[in-house]
């Protein structure tokens, strides 16, 4: 369970940044966190004044570790990569109650363990995890400052034979779409550049395997970039399909045999495959040892005659 609620009463006020720091065990910092993140309930409503007193039933909702049984592909004394399955999420939302990556691991590594990127609850594949703060904040780092290189494998619909780049600009749907976590190619978008290179062409199938190689970081950009140019990837359901279609699956409303359907897969045929940066002066080279030709085509060829 990625949260569950603490209850407490208290019978005379106490400050609550004390109050959370010591039943919680938690920083000063993860308390404010705690607090503007609105869940702690006094009185059954939403404490709004972080400074003040707390007297009577206090509600707080708490993130508790509820593994998946997900273990670690590489790992050192500061960080650790996982190969995430696609369908699972990398962080919890709000306060649902499924079981995510981050469940592994607070559970594995503690508390101070974190996501040091993000990949989409569809995607599968590499992602890496710090074990302290210190690590967090240079990995981090090291990503906004884009000297990660990350590589992706993917199943696209037709043809593809020649590498390119594709140079578009990629902007957030606007607030009446009915999928608001979409991005387009729009001129007055940020700057987002994915290199494309063909690795082979099932004639039989009309699919090509490429590597994706993001040399930005935006939000969906190898998706939303080769739907744009006429390749959507096999089992995407929020592009390369109409808007109800996408708003429906996001709120959980299309069945199995409806998305397989629509998107020719169960799932997304994109996977994080490769991810190499530079550590404490050594080089880190991480592959997924997972066969993505051979489960994707599996998938894909399961599905084919729907």
């Amino acid at each position: 369970m990625a949260y569950v609620t603490k209850k407490f009463f208290l019978h005379k006020p106490e400050k609550t940044f004390k109050f959370l720091m010591e039943n919680l065990d938690i920083s000063i910092h993860e308390a404010q966190r705690v607090v503007d993140r609105k869940r702690v309930f006094v009185n059954g409503n939403v404490l709004e004044e972080k400074n003040s007193q707390i007297e009577g039933e206090i509600e707080v909702v708490v993130f508790q570790p509820n593994p998946l049984g997900l273990k670690p592909i590489f790992e050192n004394e500061y960080f650790a990569f996982f190969d995430k399955p696609s369908g699972v999420l990398v962080h919890p939302r709000k306060r649902e109650v499924v079981q995510t990556l981050s469940d592994d691991i607070k559970f594995l590594f503690g508390k101070d363990a974190n996501v040091v990127h993000r990949i989409d609850k569809e995607t599968s594949g590499l992602v890496l995890v710090s074990k302290d703060k210190n690590s967090e904040v240079f990995l981090k780092n090291l990503f906004e400052s884009r000297t990660v290189k990350k590589e992706y494998m993917a199943f696209v619909f037709g043809k593809l034979t020649e590498s390119f780049v594709i140079d578009e600009k990629l902007l957030l749907d606007k607030e009446d779409s009915l999928v608001r976590i979409k991005v387009h190619v729009d001129t007055l978008g940020k700057d987002a550049l994915t290199r494309i290179e063909p690795m082979s062409y099932l004639e039989k199938y009309d699919v090509t395997l490429i590597k994706a190689i993001p040399l930005t970081g935006r939000q969906h950009q190898i998706r939303a970039h080769l739907f744009h140019v006429k390749h959507p990837i096999i089992g995407d359901p929020i592009y390369g399909v109409d808007e109800e279609f996408a708003s429906d699956f996001l709120e959980g409303k299309i069945s199995d045999d409806e998305r397989l359907k629509v998107t020719k897969s169960s799932r997304l045929l994109l996977h994080a495959s490769r991810v190499v940066f530079e550590f404490n002066n050594e080089i880190f080279d991480i592959h997924s040892p997972v066969n993505v030709e051979e489960i994707f085509l599996k998938e894909y060829c399961s599905h084919d005659k729907l």
